[in-house]
């Protein structure tokens, strides 16, 4: 069967794979990936007919809309910016829009009037300078609007570090070690942006709150489990519902840096986070019309690789979106369901993939090794299939962002073959797995998954081929 390759692909001859099982889990996980295109889900929501804008069940008339402001961030914020251009038309583009979207360095494409910003190198998911220049640019151009215009928000996972915009006193510094503190201990997406949330001038509403345009429109791809708008990307454009959930984010902010412990400026951080509990933000001045559109998560993802699978002609099982917890953890678990499943079927030539999604991740405690928590996730899986080789069983896991931590790859793919690899080279993946060095093992063995970034990211999708 010929497959055409998204975009994302082309070139990419790494990807050919020895084992046809792993070749299969690629094409299924690169299937649910395709489903979730950033640029692809703008224009299967917002739509133009005629003198029209549409967004669900919202209009506008473009003949009575003064500027139309286009900012925002994340991984898929180049390929939505396009799509907004697309979808509005060269004319109106030319006339109305003005815009400023933040995205990584090697997702940077043309476009005709939006400016993509490079705010942060590619492979590097911290808050930079650039990052700030970026986001303030974003609150002046919210700010100069007017009340027949419309700001077009555009969010995606990656957004928060993307869009750094810390509130005085607090420094760059400060929130990039906070930042690293809370990724080193394993927090997940929702405690990390909390955090991130109470200190920003641009989270948690704030955009919103800066914008004096009469209507907002806000797209919003989710990366985060349960997807809730007020963390993905740090809600930008969801305002706190009351001052008092305002302070409950602030003590829940401080009840998550105290189980992490002491870095360089938990001390800065603490103080101001004590003071922000009887901080009384400005929650009037927003837009008239404010709409928070979800339009692409990692469900759908999974149920577009769970179709793909089952023309295949695997009978599929899928487990869902919502699997956090530890990678290693996870990925043993996982693999102990796959044998499971392999042991208890009634036809032994009965195939099956089995699929799930969320996003797990590590605590590296005193550790510094190199991976992500896909390459943990799968190193784990294989170490716990080690004894019998995997026979008959590959498991997959990436980013479907095409990014593993500070990795060029997206994951890793498990199979017999990197097992024999090992064994050959006398490479033991337990002393990798217990120093968190899943990138060196799976280098060595051949089983990294490198894609390059794909422009979106809604978590991350694991495939098992069980034969």
């Amino acid at each position: 069967m010929l497959i055409k390759l998204p975009g994302w692909l082309k070139g990419k001859k790494n990807l050919e794979f020895e084992n046809a099982s792993s070749s299969q889990a690629f094409n299924i996980w690169r299937v649910g990936v395709d489903a979730v295109r950033s640029d692809r889900l703008v224009t299967d929501t917002l739509r133009r007919e005629g003198n029209q804008l549409i967004l669900g069940d919202a209009s506008i008339d473009l003949g009575q809309c003064g500027k139309i402001a286009v900012v925002g961030g994340g991984k898929g914020g180049a390929q939505m910016a396009t799509a907004v251009e697309e979808v509005l038309g060269p004319q109106i583009v030319e006339e109305k829009v003005i815009g400023w979207v933040n995205v990584p360095a090697d997702c940077l494409t043309e476009t005709q009037k939006i400016h993509l910003h490079n705010a942060r190198p590619a492979g590097i998911n911290e808050p930079t300078l650039d990052g700030v220049i970026g986001s303030e640019k974003m609150i002046s151009l919210v700010g100069q609007l007017h009340q027949n215009d419309l700001c077009l928000t555009l969010l995606t996972g990656g957004g928060s570090a993307l869009m750094p915009a810390p509130r005085s006193p607090i420094t760059l510094e400060q929130l990039l070690d906070v930042t690293r503190a809370l990724m080193t201990h394993g927090a997940t997406i929702s405690e990390l942006n909390t955090v991130r949330t109470c200190l920003s001038q641009i989270k948690g509403g704030g955009l919103a709150r800066a914008c004096r345009a009469g209507t907002l429109w806000s797209l919003i791809i989710s990366d985060v489990v349960g997807d809730s708008l007020s963390i993905i990307a740090s809600g930008p454009t969801v305002l706190p519902h009351s001052k008092e959930s305002k302070k409950n984010d602030v003590i829940e902010a401080l009840k998550i840096l105290e189980r992490i412990g002491p870095f360089p400026a938990s001390n800065q951080i603490t103080e101001f986070l004590q003071q922000q509990t009887t901080f009384e933000d400005d929650l009037i001045d927003s837009p008239e019309t404010i709409i928070n559109q979800l339009i692409g998560n990692n469900t759908i993802a999974l149920n577009a690789a769970a179709q793909h699978a089952s023309r295949l002609g695997f009978k599929v099982i899928s487990l869902g979106s919502k699997h956090q917890g530890e990678a290693s953890e996870e990925g043993r678990r996982f693999a102990m369901r796959c044998r499971k499943i392999q042991q208890e079927r009634e036809d032994g030539d009965e195939k099956f993939c089995i699929l799930s999604g969320g996003e797990p991740v590590v605590d590296l405690g005193l550790n510094s090794g190199k991976g992500g928590r896909n390459q943990q996730f799968v190193l784990a899986a294989l170490t716990e299939l080690l004894t019998d080789g995997m026979q008959g069983i590959t498991i997959l896991s990436g980013g479907t962002d095409g990014e593993d931590g500070p990795t060029d790859a997206a994951g890793a793919v498990a199979d017999g073959n990197v097992i024999t690899r090992a064994r050959k080279n006398k490479i033991n993946p337990q002393q990798f797995l217990s120093r968190h060095d899943a990138y060196y093992f799976f280098d060595a063995c051949g089983g990294l998954l490198r894609t390059g970034p794909t422009h979106t990211n809604v978590m991350d999708i694991r495939v098992a081929i069980i034969e």
